[in-house]
């Protein structure tokens, strides 16, 4: 019997008791639908529902390249039937367009007809943004700059609203990592703050907004990534604090968002040996490691699922990345990971051909043994699953949408990217800016008819944000002419001098992912000018050339706002937090226009720093305190 006659059997068995007892009928429990699912659920079928692989790129039989996976094919729609997958995540090689995200969605649920897919992304907002034609919003450390409880929910509504209208319903969002680490290359921005605190009321407003548009929520990266200074795309990482530091600071907005009913949790592949000190053998390079939360029952079920009291979805990050593939393998990483709690392996294996498909047979297979083995108790197999079903019918899942394709496709293109939407971001991002200095009043500019205005940022597409955003500007602030350079990669000299001779007004954008000037002796040194330094030399040069010059001149920190700490002789300074520029006919973020804005006087900034900016030439000391940010108009500090 197929999974819909067996839910059709559960709802029946509920009303016709309800109608014998003479009350009005309801709709049956999760509790007793997914019990009668799974009992009758094969455990190939069980298997299924615990891998989430991606079809990223695809190559057809025939074809001698994968290009991205946009449309629906038969090949694909083969391996969900055959694996009885559960789930499926989208990238943005998936999702270039509103109408053809609508129909890919479509087909996908249609692959598994008897128990509907999670259908998932990373749409986290601000510089994690997938959809190709959606709102990309100004990310979680504007919004914890803003201090807006109100921009949260926004965000998770905004966000939740647009994913549902193109069939998509699980957002791997928002991420409550404590970003504490001023040198993390991967969390950043992505953080609401450094304050476990902000964190936490930002996170759960985030996740009621996704929920109310009955979006699956997931808070990452469990037990924390904030406090890390590698990324486990490419190698594992160490947090190192006690179990109290853990829990007052990396673990509170997790309990915080477990109490207020989070979906899902998604895991870290960080260690934690203060919660698990077991070690494993690399089959990268012999060596003994620590075991990663990922793989840690200690940390997973030990500590999320019975001290922390969390009964929803574990679903680990990517298995993909170096921090597990290269240490652990394929089939013994996700076999560790089912067996220490997680209900979901994201990403398993790699396939993106036909040819390709023995990846993911691998995997199965290994699971299937573990179990017949006992080394995974099928116990265990069944409570995950009920897991995975529970929260399908909590969010309107299992009850497939009977809506035809040509309604949802024009209800998507009405959602997505809507004016409303795109209002809205544009307010968050505005009184995010935060304006870290403005010594002699030199914002905002004031410049007359036929001043001229040099922009100078690191990418062409930020560049163009800028120019455009300048071009936009209202009335006699449009008459002055612009003109651009883009310095990644380059070195400062008599090209750049000369450009900023003419100019009577210097904008510079600043992104640093991880600061690395040349310092010495507690004093940055200028004359390192190696290509390798350009994304602080450069703009420092430029920031002294034009100083010297009597020119106005203003640093906007694009990304992370500790490279505002490069810039100290600055006389005006600003952080954005997002660092998208216009590309493919339009903004990827509103945070550069929101500083331009800002700059020539639109709009006054009313953010104030979500973290502490620590001083580059002595980073004990703080050159910027949490809580800091000035009004233009004044010049004091914000209350």
């Amino acid at each position: 019997m197929g999974k819909k006659k067996w839910i059709s059997a559960a709802l029946a068995a509920v009303l016709s008791v309800s109608a014998l007892a003479g009350i009005k009928p309801v709709k049956a429990s999760a509790e007793t639908d997914v019990k009668a699912i799974v009992e009758n659920m094969s455990v190939d079928e069980k298997i299924g529902q615990m891998l989430m692989p991606d079809f990223r790129n695809w190559k057809k039989e025939g074809e001698s390249t994968a290009t991205g996976f946009t449309v629906m094919n038969d090949e694909v729609g083969g391996i969900i039937q055959k694996y009885h997958l559960g789930g499926v995540i989208l990238f943005a090689e998936n999702v270039v367009g509103t109408e053809q995200t609508a129909r890919l969605t479509d087909g996908l649920q249609q692959a598994s007809p008897d128990i509907p897919l999670f259908i998932t992304i990373d749409q986290e907002g601000g510089i994690v943004t997938r959809l190709q034609t959606g709102t990309n919003l100004p990310g979680n450390m504007a919004l914890g700059a803003a201090r807006s409880e109100k921009y949260a929910y926004q965000t998770g509504e905004i966000v939740g609203k647009e994913l549902s209208s193109l069939g998509v319903n699980v957002n791997f969002g928002p991420s409550v990592d404590v970003n504490n680490n001023p040198g993390n290359p991967v969390i950043g921005v992505r953080s609401f703050s450094s304050n476990p605190e902000l964190v936490s009321k930002l996170g759960i407003q985030t996740i009621k907004g996704l929920q109310s548009q009955n979006m699956a929520a997931t808070t990452k990266h469990f037990p924390g990534h904030g406090d890390t200074a590698t990324d486990s795309h490419y190698g594992l990482p160490i947090v190192t604090h006690d179990k109290e530091r853990l829990r007052a600071v990396e673990l509170a907005p997790f309990q915080k968002a477990i109490d207020e009913g989070v979906d899902m949790v998604m895991t870290a592949h960080v260690q934690f040996p203060a919660f698990d000190d077991t070690t494993y053998i690399s089959k990268k390079d012999g060596q003994e490691i620590l075991v990663p939360a990922t793989l840690s029952k200690k940390v997973l079920t030990g500590l999320l699922r019975e001290e922390m009291g969390f009964n929803g979805v574990i679903i680990t990050d990517a298995l993909n990345m170096k921090a597990i593939a290269d240490n652990f393998g394929q089939e013994e990483a996700v076999v560790l990971a089912l067996k220490s709690g997680v209900d979901i392996a994201l990403m398993p294996a790699q396939v993106n051909s036909l040819d390709m498909e023995q990846n993911l047979a691998s995997v199965f297979n290994a699971v299937k043994e573990a179990i017949s083995e006992g080394e995974l108790p099928i116990e265990q197999v069944n409570a995950s699953v009920e897991r995975i079903l529970t929260l399908k019918e909590k969010r309107g899942i299992l009850t497939p949408d009977s809506t035809p394709i040509e309604e949802k496709v024009e209800n998507a293109l009405e959602v997505v990217g809507n004016k409303d939407h795109l209002k809205k971001e544009k307010k968050m991002a505005e009184d995010a800016v935060t304006l870290l200095k403005n010594e002699d009043k030199t914002l905002p500019f004031k410049p007359k008819k036929g001043e001229k205005v040099l922009v100078l940022a690191p990418f062409a597409d930020q560049v163009e944000a800028m120019t455009r955003s300048i071009k936009e500007l209202k009335g006699k602030k449009k008459d002055v002419e612009v003109s651009g350079y883009a310095f990644s990669g380059k070195t400062f000299g008599p090209e750049t001098a000369a450009m900023i001779d003419k100019a009577d007004y210097v904008i510079t954008g600043s992104y640093v992912v991880k600061n690395d000037p040349a310092v010495n002796d507690g004093v940055i040194d200028d004359s390192v000018q190696d290509s390798s330094k350009w994304a602080t030399a450069f703009p420092r040069a430029v920031m002294k050339d034009a100083q010297s010059k009597g020119k106005d001149f203003v640093l906007m920190s694009m990304r992370n706002p500790y490279d505002a700490a490069n810039f100290e002789e600055a006389k005006a300074v600003m952080a954005v937090y997002g660092f998208k520029g216009y590309s493919n006919g339009a903004y990827r973020q509103p945070n550069i226009p929101a500083g331009i804005r800002t700059i020539f006087g639109e709009s006054n900034p009313k953010g104030k720093l979500p973290v502490d900016i620590p001083s580059v030439t002595n980073p004990e000391e703080t050159l910027y305190p949490f809580g800091y940010g000035l009004d233009i108009r004044s010049g004091k500090q914000l209350k």
